[in-house]
């Protein structure tokens, strides 16, 4: 056999056990024979002995299984099933991963694992209905920003918000925010930029999701003062937390410029029925509890549960319950 055919024969049966073998499926010399026969590379025993021995030299866990059903296959791997699964539960969990880049990821993941092994693993996979980001603009919104960070420089985009026609539009008129980036977080199900903006003289963050038509600037970053003792974790903490309650389909009447707010938490499959001109009504399916009442509260007089009478008058008694500390 020619020494390129030998390389070929080689690579061929490491791609075989990597793709098909664990502890519970195997690959014995004779399948590996036909595997590489049908592939123009045929070879003798002698070889195929050899090539295992080449492949564990090279730092492959291969296991020898013995008795009529043994064969050869991969013991341990760079990552396993359940180190897989939780990459997995965390792609499907990241709304600012959109459902078509989500399932591109837990494909590739299912590649670091065995074939039988990796349809395992797309059983468990529940992208469907699940809040998805539709803006496919932020891993490059992320690789531009981690640049500049990189490079020290100033970044510059417009900033786009949410209508009650579901659009992102961008503010103040297009105009463009030029800022110093300083952190990347991902908090609340979302990518944040946190930033440094000299106009200002303040730390801003933004919905990564949001950027459109990112450029980086030649300016160098300013505002490193601002951040020598600053904890992102803390400027990042929430209080709307996630916490068991009745499920109810609750109704709320908004001001317009709550469509943003309405879609971040429930979504962007939301009837948002307009009301006059400046309000629309949504119904939504909640877990009523202290914490939504909470949220509600946050979120000022802009909007009001409307329906059904038993929330709104639990939302009053909530609302008196606090009063009644301050009266």
């Amino acid at each position: 056999m020619a020494s390129g055919d030998r390389k070929q024969a080689l690579l061929i049966m490491m791609r075989e056990l990597l793709a098909k073998t664990d502890e519970e499926h195997s690959l014995n010399a004779t399948e590996l024979g036909k595997i590489l026969e049908s592939e123009g590379c045929p070879v003798d025993r002698r070889t195929i002995y050899a090539n295992i021995e080449a492949l564990e030299n090279f730092g492959l866990d291969i296991i020898k299984k013995e008795g009529s059903t043994g064969g050869y296959y991969i013991g341990s791997r760079e990552f396993e099933l359940p180190e897989l699964k939780l990459l997995v539960d965390a792609v499907q969990a990241s709304r600012f991963i959109t459902e078509k880049k989500s399932a591109e990821l837990i494909r590739k993941l299912g590649r670091l694992i065995n074939e039988q092994r990796a349809r395992d693993l797309n059983r468990t996979v529940f992208i469907r209905g699940r809040m998805k980001t539709e803006n496919e603009r932020i891993y490059y919104n992320v690789d531009a920003i981690h640049e500049a960070m990189n490079h020290d420089q100033q970044i510059s985009f417009q900033y786009a918000e949410w209508t009650p026609k579901k659009r992102l539009v961008v503010k103040k008129g297009g105009a463009r925010y030029q800022v110093s980036p300083w952190a990347l977080t991902w908090d609340d199900e979302n990518y944040y930029l946190i930033a440094f903006d000299e106009g200002a003289g303040i730390i801003k963050h933004f919905r990564v999701d949001k950027i459109m038509k990112l450029k980086d600037s030649e300016e160098r970053r300013n505002g490193q003062q601002h951040f020598r003792n600053f904890d992102l974790a803390k400027y990042a903490k929430k209080t709307f937390g996630m916490y068991g309650g009745k499920d109810e389909c609750v109704t709320l009447r908004c001001d317009n410029h709550l469509a943003g707010v309405v879609i971040d938490r429930f979504g962007s499959g939301v009837m948002m029925i307009p009301e006059g001109e400046e309000h629309f009504h949504v119904t939504v399916e909640v877990a009523v509890s202290r914490q939504f009442y909470g949220w509600v509260t946050s979120i000022g007089s802009g909007m009001e549960i409307t329906g059904p009478a038993e929330v709104r008058e639990g939302y009053k008694a909530y609302l008196s319950e606090i009063l009644g500390h301050y009266s």
